[in-house]
């Protein structure tokens, strides 16, 4: 039985079980007081949470298991977090009891005694014992895991002794660990009921189709659930050293094009354009193009496509597991993306009409466009005829753009196949045509020249923001096209049926809409006077 502890001052109960330990979730007062006294305030604070938008109604334990070894236990919960809004979501979060309190300065969730000793709970990952143990049972992993908890290794993992651990940089939704600074190890906060798609992407591509240009597959932990569904926790990979993501990397790049405006005198109104959506060689672009852009900028575009093509190469040239083989269109899928495109349509368009009032000049111009061609838009959208498409479908990595890539020498590697945010987990498994992920990338590069020009424009440029657009608008028809003629040479190099040009082109198109409509919702909520870079997008589609 609990009893409280300490004065009546005290800030903090301070909770009492006979139990031990290994036996302390067995017993329902604890469980109750840590979900409802202790893990709400706890969870809504931590930088994994997810629910940070909605109101937290309770808090169940789904499940929970224990990870060990030699005697050392620790204990892994499943959370079920339930919101007033009628949803829920599940987290993983892994607890340690500690009685020494310097391992516990930084995450204490809950003080208590067990069995007269005095501690606290904490979140186990930062317990250097927890990683080391967590280590030891992926190396150790027995070919044929048939317990609970299921450690997998890949043949490329030998046994390697541990030796340091550290948290990887800033925690985003998951949480990442460093070991003997050649691997690491991604614990999945936010999960579902089913196998992480990186867990699957990754070990597929690189365990199954030697795929280099992703961090190589070295091992996982997954669980069964009391339904008999596999749940994935942790994904292990090589840690591939790098100079930072292609993001950051373009950035740079566009803010040296930028300049060059004023050290060349370039006359943006007599640089030549191009067509949107045109194939192109590096042959194609003029040479005004590459005096004022630079050559490596293109270069590294036909490296990025040809990385691009050889993954989805590699995705698309599987016959014998089901959930990778590929796929042609049909009246199911066509019903599943339109319902799943018309409903975030409407609620951006709801969204533009309640917040018309925060955007001007060219973001008012555009959002105008977007309400008064809505019906137009609309119907781009279901006037969808699958029976025209020749092309195949594919798993793709399904959140495709600079951020997802890492830049090392002269190479990119691609990472984070977990897919769309927004989406499902069945929804991100889904077989899509392969140039959703090259839309996906075209819209990152609209984005960084964007970017570039808003973060620099009263400190560094001399052009007015109207000649930035417009020299920005015209680089873009020419990375893009460098990069769709790359991309399509390589595919159907290796016999990758992305369909003919005309369907390549409206496949193309309508995945840019869809994508910049989702941006949209993001830029409408968390920083309107960006909300241009999206209408500007969806304007190019429907004007073009």
């Amino acid at each position: 039985m609990a009893e409280t502890m300490g004065d009546k001052t005290s800030v903090t109960r301070h909770f009492n079980f006979d139990n031990s330990w290994e036996e302390l979730l067995e017993n329902k007062e604890f469980v109750k007081v840590f979900l409802s006294d202790v893990l709400g305030n706890y969870i809504i604070k931590q930088r994994w949470y997810g629910g940070k938008a909605s109101v937290l109604k309770y808090i169940e334990l789904a499940e929970y298991f224990r990870i060990q070894q030699d005697g050392e236990v620790y204990f892994g919960l499943i959370l079920e977090v339930n919101f007033v809004e009628a949803f829920y979501q599940h987290y993983f979060l892994p607890i340690a009891f500690v009685t020494d309190e310097n391992f516990a300065k930084q995450d204490r969730i809950l003080p208590l005694s067990i069995q007269g000793n005095e501690g606290f709970i904490i979140d186990a990952i930062n317990l250097d014992s927890f990683r080391k143990l967590v280590f030891e049972r992926i190396i150790n992993a027995a070919p044929k895991d048939t317990t609970k908890v299921q450690y997998h290794k890949s043949l490329l993992f030998k046994n390697i002794p541990y030796e340091s651990s550290r948290f990887m940089g800033l925690e985003q939704s998951n949480t990442s660990l460093v070991y003997n600074e050649k691997y690491v190890l991604k614990f999945f906060r936010r999960i579902y009921a089913d196998k992480n798609p990186d867990y699957e992407m990754s070990r597929f591509l690189s365990d199954k189709k030697d795929f280099k240009n992703t961090p190589s597959y070295l091992g996982s932990i997954n669980i069964v659930d009391s339904d008999d569904v596999n749940i994935t926790i942790g994904l292990m990979q090589e840690m591939v050293p790098n100079e930072g993501d292609a993001w950051d990397y373009m950035l740079k790049e566009l803010h040296k094009v930028f300049s060059n405006i004023e050290y060349k005198n370039i006359k943006i109104h007599s640089l030549p354009n191009t067509e949107l959506y045109q194939r192109l060689t590096i042959q194609d672009i003029p040479p005004q193009i590459i005096d004022w852009a630079g050559l490596n900028l293109f270069t590294k575009t036909i490296t990025l496509a040809k990385r691009t093509a050889e993954m989805h190469i590699a995705l698309g040239s599987e016959f014998e597991e089901t959930a990778f083989t590929p796929a042609h269109f049909n009246d199911d899928y066509t019903v599943w993306l339109k319902n799943k495109v018309l409903y975030q349509f409407q609620n951006r368009l709801n969204l533009i009409e309640n917040n018309f009032h925060k955007l001007d000049g060219l973001a008012s111009d555009f959002a105008k466009e977007f309400l008064e061609k809505k019906n137009f838009i609309r119907k781009q959208f279901v006037t969808f005829d699958w029976t025209k498409l020749k092309g195949e479908r594919i798993r793709v990595h399904g959140d495709y753009h600079l951020g997802q890539v890492l830049v090392k020498d002269d190479d990119f590697f691609i990472l984070d196949f977990e897919g769309e945010p927004e989406s499902t987990i069945r929804d991100r498994k889904v077989k899509q045509p392969p140039l959703k992920d090259v839309a996906g990338m075209f819209r990152s590069f609209h984005y960084a020249i964007y970017a570039t020009i808003f973060n620099n424009i009263d400190a560094h440029y001399k052009a007015s923001q109207k000649e930035l657009f417009e020299a920005g608008e015209i680089l873009y028809r020419y990375i893009t096209g460098l990069f769709l003629g790359t991309y399509v040479t390589e595919t159907q190099n290796a016999n990758l049926n992305l369909g003919y040009n005309q369907e390549r082109i409206f496949i193309l198109k309508y995945c840019l809409l869809e994508k910049a409509v989702y941006e949209l919702g993001y830029e409408l909520n968390s920083r309107p006077k960006w909300a241009v870079i999206p209408l500007k997008g969806i304007s190019n589609i429907i004007n073009h």
